[in-house]
């Protein structure tokens, strides 16, 4: 049985396309899943782009924010059975005796491969899943919905877990992309008082971070910053795209505060970091996500703490995988979702 699946097949700019393949093959101790909905990451526009700064298996099928229903099952499996409604980890090859694997940190192992780059995602009908990498999704959950688990994940992890955010701090967003949009949203739940901060051309996405009650600001946040004290925010998170705006966040963070650096940014710096050493700043990585992690993210979806309604700019057949591309890398739209059948 073949399916129609979108394919990065070379390290170009716009080497994507659809190409129909096999139904994978399961091992012991997988399931093979029929996907619903996949989420379009702004990692899938990069490799799309190919300005992208991390090693790809060409050719791969795209896309890692998924869910849907377990079609069949690994002799080894237990605990999930054809039919049970799912979400999958990105974590697609690990290896299990690796230290930080042993930790429960699998994200950071440094043979960890994901779906999407290091093995065939989920831009098609069936994807051969890891069973350690699925979470129930309750009935309540819709797919549109349960498919973003993944981002939201990246967001958790950035804000509760790796910056530890308390109520009462204020916090600056720079980037109002996805990532950006829903740490602030992470933020909010934390208590605290937020800023996301984007260009003249994020106005649309601006406007829809405020429905998460944040403060948007088109430009320079220095005026937020300093409002209460004159000193700074408590903290920042660096959800752009790009290495220039680290010295952004330098300047808008509080002596003795702290940056998450959450968005990747291939380019070299051109600054210095005294302002890092100066201000006693902790400067903070956050990459991926864990089974924890997810488990909350999945707790605030059905409890309805978080809403990710607002991000979904539409829905699209994989057949118009390309118009659901241009919109999103256009910043016409936030989020946009495709579907397989």
């Amino acid at each position: 049985m073949k399916s129609a699946a979108v394919v990065n097949y070379a390290p170009e700019e716009g080497a994507v396309e659809i190409r129909e393949i096999d139904k994978p093959a399961i091992g012991k101790e997988d399931v093979l899943l029929d996907v619903s909905h996949v989420g379009i990451c702004g990692s899938d526009l990069h490799q799309w782009t190919a300005d992208h700064s991390w090693p790809v298996n060409y050719p791969v099928v795209l896309g890692h924010e998924f869910g849907g229903h377990v079609a069949e099952v690994g002799s080894g499996v237990e605990n999930w059975q054809e039919g049970d409604r799912v979400v999958s980890e990105t974590a697609a090859i690990i290896d299990k005796d690796n230290p930080m694997s042993r930790q429960g940190l699998y994200n950071l192992d440094p043979t960890r491969k994901g779906f999407g780059y290091g093995t065939d995602g989920a831009m098609t009908r069936y994807v051969r899943v890891p069973a350690r990498c699925l979470h129930k999704v309750p009935d309540a959950i819709p797919f549109e919905h349960a498919c973003l688990t993944e981002p939201c994940s990246v967001a958790y992890n950035a804000v509760v877990e790796n910056t530890r955010i308390k109520p009462g701090y204020r916090v600056v967003v720079l980037g109002p992309g996805t990532i950006g949009i829903l740490c602030a949203a992470m933020a909010g739940l934390c208590g605290a008082e937020v800023a996301i901060v984007g260009l003249k051309s994020d106005e649309h996405r601006l406007d829809i971070a405020g429905e998460y009650g944040c403060d948007t600001i088109i430009g320079d946040a220095t005026d937020w910053a300093n409002n209460y004290d004159g000193l700074g925010a408590d903290c920042v998170i660096d959800a752009a795209g790009v290495s220039a705006t680290l010295e952004i966040a330098l300047e808008l963070v509080r002596p003795n505060g702290a940056v998450t650096k959450v968005g990747w940014g291939p380019q070299p710096l051109d600054y210095s970091l005294d302002p890092l050493v100066q201000k006693n700043v902790a400067l903070q990585g956050s990459f991926s996500h864990n089974w924890p992690v997810w488990e909350r993210v999945l707790s605030l979806m059905y409890t309805g703490q978080l809403d990710v309604s607002p991000i979904i700019g539409g829905i699209w057949p994989i057949t118009e995988w390309r118009t659901a591309f241009e919109k999103m890398h256009k910043g016409e739209m936030v989020k946009n979702i495709l579907k397989p059948v």
